[in-house]
């Protein structure tokens, strides 16, 4: 399938899916390489490690794929479709929101897949979003759908749907995976400041 995903500085378990070497990885974050592996061939943009940018990346490709036809053909094979991940704190950049409202109007063939893991660093999701962010679909014209991301079975079953829901023409999705983020943000971070032991514990568990 000509399908191509849009990664932002997470996806590592993404990258080792489609081939690329962890070593390949870490020269982007070293600052070594830019990105060392063939996205075209390998359908893995470059990691994004500015926040959000990746889901306007994401929208011109699918809008791209749509000009070349690459969308509801009766042979599923020559089908494709977009996938871009983010994390709930990216919600809240305006390139995030533009990405909806040209994906939605255009009906582009993609999905956004939002790890929504409770923290935008030391913000709590309660801050960012007065509505659970799968309803802020609704609002752009799409279908919001908001699953357990700590259930693989979910994950693979929601995202199978929105990205055949994509290949056949019928435009973008906004899936929200439910997680949480048990280590600090960064090595920087106390995450002792803004959470409670008893807070993480059941997602501990879950784990």
């Amino acid at each position: 399938l000509p399908d191509h995903i849009f990664p932002s500085y997470r996806e590592h378990a993404v990258a080792l899916n489609k081939g690329i070497d962890p070593v390949e990885m870490l020269t982007t974050f070293r600052g070594t390489a830019m990105v060392p592996w063939n996205s075209a061939s390998n359908g893995l943009h470059l990691y994004s490690f500015v926040i959000g940018t990746q889901t306007l990346h994401s929208v011109g490709y699918a809008m791209g794929m749509q000009r070349d036809g690459l969308v509801g053909n009766a042979d599923p094979a020559a089908n494709g479709a977009a996938i871009v991940y983010f994390g709930d704190g990216a919600t809240s950049q305006g390139d995030v929101n533009e990405a909806f409202i040209f994906a939605a109007s255009y009906t582009a063939p993609v999905v956004f897949f939002c790890q929504n893991n409770q923290y935008a660093i030391s913000e709590p999701i309660a801050l960012q979003s007065k509505i659970p962010l799968y309803r802020r679909a609704s609002g752009f014209g799409c279908p919001g759908v908001r699953v357990d991301g700590n259930d693989v079975r979910a994950v693979l079953a929601v995202t199978s749907w929105a990205l055949e829901r994509a290949r056949r023409g019928e435009g973008p999705s906004l899936l929200e995976l439910i997680t949480y983020r048990l280590d600090p943000h960064t090595t920087a971070d106390d995450a002792g400041k803004y959470r409670s032991e008893e807070e993480v514990q059941p997602w501990l568990e879950k784990d």
